[in-house]
């Protein structure tokens, strides 16, 4: 088992590594990524490599990103204080919390199993995030309740561009998404919503994440 200090120095070499790389870009997502690292997220027998630039498995057959692509997208959604965020797919919750520091308010998410719900749930109690409401519930359709919203993340592949999604989205309003394939690659995407309503849609290129399961998602 590693200890703690093992934990830090190791996890503190892979952010100076994404920084060093240009995927970190902002002082503020470095500074997030440094006070929430990854293996307070994951469960014990994974957290020795829980530094490592790659997917990891988390419960319910899910797996929880590598810290370049959830540098990616933080960089692209780029957060501000105090913007309203809606996150599709909780999974552990280690996006979430860095969701929450960097927008400085209290934000949402949505996870479709229960027992990421719950694993989320404690790990965020765990790290200290008080800031974040996990909602269990079918992301492909948002979340009414809060919208509109400055920024969504969807940390799940989805089929096309969920419409509730883009409805619930502020004018000027981002929503980063991948997009394409059920088993194979999607394409992430930054969709920006006008101030008529329509969207501009800009391809950042091959990604590879689970299923965005749900409504406006694939189906079970």
């Amino acid at each position: 088992m590693f200890d703690e200090k093992k934990l830090r120095y190791l996890w503190n070499r892979t952010v100076e590594n994404l920084v060093r790389e240009g995927i970190i870009r902002s002082e503020a997502v470095r500074r997030a990524f440094l006070k929430f690292p990854r293996y307070l997220f994951v469960e014990e027998r994974y957290k020795k490599y829980a530094h490592l630039d790659e997917p990891l498995p988390i419960p319910a057959g899910q797996t929880i990103s590598a810290p370049h692509m959830v540098a990616i997208m933080l960089e692209l959604a780029d957060l501000k204080p105090g913007m309203n965020v809606l996150e599709i797919g909780t999974g552990s919750g280690w996006n979430a919390s860095l969701i929450a520091e960097l927008v400085k308010r209290d934000i949402y998410t949505i996870e479709r199993i229960p027992e990421l719900a719950e694993f989320a749930r404690r790990n965020l109690e765990r790290a200290g995030v008080k800031n974040v409401h996990v909602i269990l519930s079918d992301g492909s359709r948002g979340f009414p309740p809060k919208a509109p919203y400055d920024r969504i993340i969807v940390t799940a592949g989805a089929p096309d561009i969920p419409k509730p999604l883009v409805e619930q989205l502020k004018p000027g309003g981002k929503l980063i998404i991948p997009v394409g394939s059920y088993h194979l690659w999607q394409n992430l995407l930054e969709v920006i919503k006008r101030e008529d309503g329509s969207i501009k849609v800009k391809n950042h290129g091959g990604v590879a994440f689970v299923p965005l399961i749900g409504e406006y998602g694939w189906k079970e």
